[in-house]
């Protein structure tokens, strides 16, 4: 057994599972660069991975006739002018919230449990606002005109509307992409470097010496990544909150039944931090069985995954019943209507089901067998992905389908062309997941050898 190797006591092996599990530095590094460097992709990889590319196919194929036909081939008309297209792009942000989230908020709390895991996060973060961000273009009709909606100086007085809760959309999605990108890429700069001294090729090293910017393990180089990496966490940590608060915004302002109410702010940031563990426990888990990681992602990770997954799941269904209240208990006819008709309309199906989604489902987690066992676990994340997707979905349909005035009611109808551009979207996400996983380090080497050390030093309890 290696030097560095520390015998932990029964009672810390649920805290330190990897030195427990007998990982000295050398095999920490070994394990997570040898999946990219060394060992051949497993045959699930490249199942998702062309999967992910004839999905992406689908959207490129799919926006290139929207681009020639037109917005008229989607299923939107008056009054249902938004359809699955802003679905997408409010479902798509929320899963991004994940992992900021678990980057930064946790690692200002000092949680240890986030270090086999945030770097999934991250890069889930940053492939979901990407998804997002292209659904607002294609949902222009004209998309070369896409600068309107940029900060450029407003030399004619003229564009852009900063009245539009669109624009405000503009400024906080695309800061929130910024500082994630950087959070995201001072992390990678030790693993780069790792990954540099350890490529067999030439060109592999370069490239990986390339972006790893010179990083040589020095006194100074820790000094300024530790400062760096604080600030960007603490910039980072307030955008968890801010940013689906200003995309609930696109509604909360707005004077349709259903959308103009104080509560959209928290329920929205709830649902997103909601959606994006899901997200993240719907990737991770294949991700621990494929590429053997479960020396690294251990129960301790999956329980505290699940918990937080149903303690935001609790606020989310406390704000289902406090939309069906707000309504009553205001009088107004309109909320009421629009409420019942969620109930028992035309759309009822999507209301039932994504009760059952994120009401019923969740409440297994309460359960321990449930929160630590990767089959059902993955299974529950998946219909709590469904489930928040159709609750987009209600939000913005059932509003705008039936709102004040009933000669302009009718129903929306997405056609194939609105599903290829979702489903392409899903094959962006996975074709870049799968990317990331092929060249880049799925797990934090550094944070899991820095955390072996603090806990064989008894620093970490």
């Amino acid at each position: 057994m290696s030097a560095n190797v520390v015998t932990v006591p029964p009672v810390l092996q649920e805290v330190a599972p990897i030195v427990a599990s007998g990982h000295s530095y050398e095999s920490i590094s070994r394990a997570i660069s040898d999946v990219v460097l060394e060992k051949p992709m497993p045959r699930q990889w490249y199942a998702c991975f062309g999967a992910g590319v004839l999905m992406l196919s689908i959207l490129l194929g799919s926006t290139a006739y929207l681009f020639w036909i037109g917005l008229g081939i989607w299923g939107i008309k008056v009054p249902v002018g938004w359809g699955i297209a802003i679905v997408n792009l409010v479902w798509w942000i929320g899963i991004g919230h994940a992992g900021t989230l678990i980057s930064a908020i946790l690692l200002i709390f000092n949680q240890d449990w986030r270090t086999a895991i945030n770097r999934f996060a991250e890069a889930m973060t940053l492939f979901a606002v990407m998804c997002a961000g292209i659904f607002p273009i294609l949902h222009l009709g004209r998309p070369w005109a896409v600068f309107f909606i940029l900060p450029y100086p407003n030399t004619m007085a003229l564009w852009p509307q900063f009245r539009s809760p669109l624009l405000w959309d503009v400024f906080a999605i695309s800061t929130y992409f910024t500082v994630s990108l950087l959070f995201w890429y001072t992390g990678l700069l030790p693993d780069l470097a790792t990954f540099r001294d350890r490529a067999p090729k030439g060109f592999a090293r370069k490239i990986y010496g390339l972006f790893a910017l010179g990083w040589r393990g020095s006194a100074k180089h820790w000094f300024r990544y530790e400062q760096a990496y604080i600030l960007l966490g603490g910039m980072s940590a307030p955008l968890v909150v801010s940013v689906h608060t200003v995309v609930s915004f696109d509604f909360a302002v707005s004077v349709i039944p259903g959308w103009h109410t104080t509560i959209f702010p928290p329920y929205f940031v709830a649902g997103a931090i909601y959606s994006g563990f899901a997200m993240v426990l719907t990737i991770m888990i294949p991700a621990r069985q494929w590429f053997y990681m479960k020396d690294f992602i251990t129960e301790r990770h999956l329980d505290n995954m699940a918990k937080v997954m149903l303690a935001t799941g609790l606020v989310v269904v406390y704000g289902y019943f406090t939309e069906a209240f707000f309504a009553w208990y205001s009088g107004n006819e309109y909320e009421r209507f629009m409420m019942w008709n969620r109930m028992t309309g035309p759309y009822w199906w999507a209301y039932t089901c994504l009760l059952l989604c994120n009401l019923v489902t969740p409440q297994f987690l309460w359960i321990k067998w449930f929160r630590i066992t990767p089959v059902p676990l993955f299974v529950i994340s998946i219909i709590v992905n469904i489930g928040m997707w159709l609750e987009r979905f209600v939000i913005v349909i059932t509003s705008l389908a039936h709102d004040y005035l009933p000669a302009s009611w009718d129903l929306y109808v997405p056609t194939i062309w609105d599903w290829a551009a979702f489903v392409g979207s899903l094959g962006l996400f996975l074709t870049m997941m799968c990317l990331f996983i092929r060249y880049l380090p799925m797990i934090s080497i550094f944070e899991l050898r820095l955390q072996n050390h603090q806990v064989a030093q008894g620093e970490i309890i």
